[in-house]
């Protein structure tokens, strides 16, 4: 019976590199292993989650999140261990704290002073264009006498 809901959820899912012989007996801690596992990096592969990597790396940090939250860790404190252990690159969405934060402002940051830069720009080159198209009194009296002539 096991066999064949491993089947049916392989064929139902995406295909995942996780092994038959990592499936957890305990459907609930399996299902809390996926779920924390789509939310970790593989450290070798670039932009996969270990739930998706076949590579050996990748394999031990499902292990080490299945032993843990077997050991009785709770979600937050099996992902702890591990970014403990690796660091906060391990995951694919980084928390906004410390020096990522940094990181999460910059990109708005940059947009709103581009975007203000280029709003100064054109209004001082608006400007400009007004000062130029406005004549002195030499250039108006001599455009008279042109047109008048």
């Amino acid at each position: 019976m096991r066999r064949l809901a491993l089947i049916l959820a392989l064929i139902a899912s995406p295909v995942l590199a996780v092994q038959p012989d990592e499936v957890l007996d305990d459907p609930a801690l399996e299902a809390r292993a996926r779920t924390l596992s789509e939310g970790l990096r593989c450290l070798v592969c670039r932009n996969e989650s270990i739930d998706e990597s076949n590579a050996t790396l990748a394999r031990d940090l499902r292990l080490l999140l299945r032993a843990r939250l077997v050991a009785g860790d709770s979600d937050a404190e099996a992902i702890d261990f591990i970014v403990d252990r690796y660091g906060e690159y391990v995951l694919l969405n980084p928390r906004a704290t410390g020096s990522t934060l940094l990181l999460w402002l910059a990109g708005p940051a940059m947009l709103l002073a581009g975007a203000g830069i280029a709003f100064v720009y054109i209004r001082r080159r608006g400007r400009a264009a007004q000062e130029d198209e406005t004549l002195s009194d030499e250039e108006a009296a001599r455009l008279r006498d042109i047109l008048n002539g």
